[in-house]
């Protein structure tokens, strides 16, 4: 199954998963980052890269973050490919403060 990318991503964009993904599935928009579940190889190791706990496997979500894997799967097939890490949002200190992380 893939991995997704929910709520706690917006308004910081932290990119350090996309650093340690083989493959090419992170997207981005203004906000947050998306991951493409073609393209995903389900290795796992974005999720540990995430300093916000934004990214789940779909196995091991829970229920309440199941909409994200409909927005994952739009969302990424519209917005360009990130391949590299970046720097996060100028509010992204703010928010993970805000997610006490």
């Amino acid at each position: 199954m893939p991995h997704i990318v929910t709520e706690n991503c917006q308004s910081c964009r932290f990119t350090d998963c996309v650093s340690h993904c083989p493959v090419e599935c992170f997207h981005e928009d203004d906000e947050r980052l998306y991951i493409n579940p073609d393209v995903c190889v389900d290795c796992g190791a974005c999720i540990p890269a995430c300093p916000v706990q934004a990214i789940y496997d779909v196995v091991d979500m829970p229920e309440d973050k199941d909409p994200w894997i409909k927005v994952n799967a739009e969302r990424s097939k519209t917005l360009p490919v990130i391949m590299s890490k970046q720097e996060p949002l100028p509010t992204a200190e703010a928010r993970r403060t805000e997610l006490g992380l």
